[in-house]
């Protein structure tokens, strides 16, 4: 059992370090400018919703009203958290104001994200080393564009290649944390997944519509948003569905 815990953790722990080579395509990039941040926005809202989709799919395949449930509970949270931020003073790293708020929002959302894909591990390694295999493989490549939407909302606010890659990881650190208690209590975890993956995409979901996709649009050419946010999403949900 010792053996197939280190096992767990091991697989997990890559997958959650994958995250961070989104990070790396923005190496690449010149000069950020205002206009970018509009593009960052599209690109990561096109992801995002692309991913949530993903979740809907999975989960609805273990308990279609939970995901439901899940999720309407996602977007409550996210409502009401936002809220709290409009509030108070917010800081994130070097940012601060209304410049950090999107960046608090976006790293704890796509932590919540990783916390499912973590129970989803453990159970599927309760399942058996193959599909267990199949599925860290999967979400270790779905991470990539996960942390390519996290440093697409980071970096145009001012955050270092270095930073976008390190929150990216940090907010994947849920994967190897939840596997090892879903894989040692696997029909525990297996009844809550579709909750936890339905909460995943409508925390997201809601993010998208409140925040990203509306600054988006103020800040870059609306039919270049568009088009950028339907090409990401169609990207993503390609990737997902040749994945599975």
């Amino acid at each position: 059992m010792g053996e197939q815990l280190l096992q767990v953790f091991a697989v997990a722990t890559l997958t959650a370090l994958a995250t961070g080579l989104g990070a790396l395509p923005l190496l690449l990039l010149p000069a950020i400018r205002p206009r970018a941040i509009g593009i960052g926005n599209a690109l990561a809202a096109g992801l995002m919703l692309g991913a949530s989709f993903g979740l809907v799919l999975e989960g609805s395949a273990r308990g279609a009203w939970q995901v439901m449930a899940g999720a309407a509970l996602g977007a409550a949270l996210i409502a009401a958290g936002e809220r709290w931020l409009r509030h108070r003073p917010v800081s994130f790293g070097a940012l601060s104001g209304e410049l950090a708020r999107p960046a608090v929002l976006v790293v704890s959302i796509m932590t919540i994200h990783s916390a499912a894909e973590g129970v989803a591990i453990g159970v599927c390694f309760g399942g058996g080393p193959n599909l267990a295999a199949l599925l860290s493989v999967a979400i270790a490549v779905h991470n990539v564009p996960e942390g390519l939407a996290i440093s697409m909302v980071l970096r145009p606010r001012g955050a270092s290649v270095l930073r976008c890659a390190v929150w990216s990881v940090v907010s994947s650190l849920p994967q190897p944390l939840l596997a090892l208690p879903a894989f040692a209590f696997v029909e525990a975890f297996r009844a809550v997944l579709p909750y936890g993956l339905g909460f995943a995409a409508g925390a997201m979901v809601y993010l998208v519509f409140l925040e990203l996709l509306p600054e988006a649009y103020e800040q870059a050419y609306p039919p270049a948003v568009g088009l950028l946010a339907s090409l990401a999403l169609a990207a993503m949900v390609v990737l997902q569905s040749w994945l599975g």
